[in-house]
């Protein structure tokens, strides 16, 4: 599909990463994939090259948040104008892409949410969905849009907001999640969400393990502030 890229940012996904580029090329068979390979020290990078995927190689690991924008900054340099962030565990659906691109072609939005919650039911720790349920509220208080999922990265975007987004601090190495949503409406970007499918984590070790999960919502106020203080470009 012409104008599209799939942006995949992987950390030691050797896994899942082949199974994942499978399932987009069996429902887009057009599109170009992008693997960025945040400092992995497992075979991610050669499988994902062994499957067709384009790849980009990250010296050392920099996380989530650092890796999406540097296929941010590829998009925009490649002439893109559309990107589609997708994990490399296998969770989320690449069937689901089309109501992506249906919300945004409809709602004509700027950016779009793939939400778990708008159509079934998704398994998640108490603690995670007690944090999603009040970064939801605080979302639908700051920009007054009811968002179901607004920790989700499975997104559609397109160049005005990839191309901000590609733009030196405003995208964060960590957990780019309701912070961001909170950022775009607050640069007048339509931010809209669609119903997806996402699957429970098969294996590894997630990053919402352990203590992660409160370290995360610490980390998600502190950026959340930080979005409210910041003056407007």
């Amino acid at each position: 599909m012409q104008g599209y890229l799939i942006a995949i940012p992987a950390y030691n996904e050797a896994d899942f990463i082949g199974q994942v580029i499978i399932e987009i090329k069996r429902h887009m068979p057009e599109v170009d994939i992008l693997v960025i390979n945040d400092g992995s020290t497992d075979r991610t990078s050669e499988i994902a090259r062994g499957h067709g995927a384009m790849v980009l190689d990250l010296p050392f690991n920099i996380g989530y948040g650092g890796a999406t924008q540097t296929g941010f900054r590829f998009a925009l340099e490649r002439g893109y104008d559309f990107v589609i962030t997708i994990d490399a565990d296998n969770q989320h659906d690449p069937a689901s892409i089309k109501n992506l691109i249906e919300a945004m072609q409809t709602q004509e939005a700027d950016a779009v949410i793939g939400s778990r919650f708008l159509e079934g039911h998704y398994k998640m720790g108490l603690f995670r969905r007690m944090g999603s349920y009040l970064f939801a509220k605080i979302a639908m208080a700051y920009t007054g849009v009811k968002f179901t999922d607004p920790t989700s990265g499975f997104q559609l975007l397109n160049r005005k907001v990839f191309s901000y987004l590609a733009t030196g601090d405003n995208y964060p190495l960590d957990y780019p999640d309701v912070n961001i949503i909170m950022a775009l409406y607050k640069m007048r970007f339509k931010v809209v969400e669609a119903p997806v499918i996402m699957r429970e984590k098969q294996g590894g070790k997630s990053m919402h393990s352990g203590l992660r999960p409160v370290i995360y919502v610490i980390r998600m106020f502190l950026a959340i502030l930080m979005v409210l203080l910041r003056k407007e470009d």
